[in-house]
């Protein structure tokens, strides 16, 4: 057995989508000073590295994270690498791609993984996500969870369509996992969100196993 550990490490210098609160870790107690244990106070946003979204983040309708299935977040897994020319992850580029029948839970490995393997410190804008054509096209094909490698399953100031397709579709949206040493093929997913009462997302820990 192998695991392999897809999440990125929470600190400071880990990016974050524009407008959002930055990662801050303070060390409130530390027995260097004195104190009987150390204690570190977090601060962060929801949609922090490695996360899910719940449909509470774009549908606005009281569906949040804690209630997210976990049979959805558990189970067989299919991981696709696409060539580094590809730009978006459109219906077109789907179609060409091959994707094995049946696949419910699939992770989508692309150029922006470079950036994560060489701990790119600056956001990138340019990222390869989802369009609102591919996101039809997985919700068509029966898929019920959908990663992708950077911290957006959509493209930068293109947000609403994609994610509306798939939260509508009771799709579970995986974002900003690090695919840059997976081969493709299939996995085991374990992806345990944390479970925060109301929210609209939450950081994960995310493995695959094989």
């Amino acid at each position: 057995m192998t695991i392999y550990d897809i999440t990125l490490t929470i600190s400071p210098a880990l990016p974050v989508w524009p407008g959002d609160p930055a990662v801050k870790l303070e060390q409130v107690a530390s027995m260097a000073r004195g104190d009987t244990a150390n204690v570190t106070r977090l601060e962060l946003g929801a949609h922090t590295g490695t996360h899910v979204d719940a449909p509470h983040h774009f549908l606005n309708d009281g569906r949040t994270v804690e209630a997210l299935p976990l049979e959805v977040l558990t189970g067989p897994c299919y991981v696709v690498q696409l060539p580094d020319a590809v730009e978006a992850i459109t219906a077109e580029v789907l179609v060409r791609t091959p994707i094995p029948n049946g696949v419910e839970r699939i992770l989508f490995g692309t150029r922006n993984s470079h950036g994560w393997a060489q701990n790119e410190q600056e956001f990138q804008p340019d990222f390869v996500a989802i369009t609102e054509d591919g996101a039809e096209w997985l919700t068509g094909h029966g898929v019920k969870l959908v990663g992708v490698d950077y911290l957006s399953v959509a493209p930068f100031h293109q947000s609403t369509a994609t994610h509306r397709v798939l939260l509508l579709a009771g799709v579970v949206i995986l974002e900003g996992v690090n695919l840059a040493q997976i081969p493709r093929g299939f996995y085991q997913l374990y992806c345990l969100p944390l479970k925060l009462l109301g929210s609209d997302g939450a950081p994960a820990r995310v493995i695959l196993v094989r």
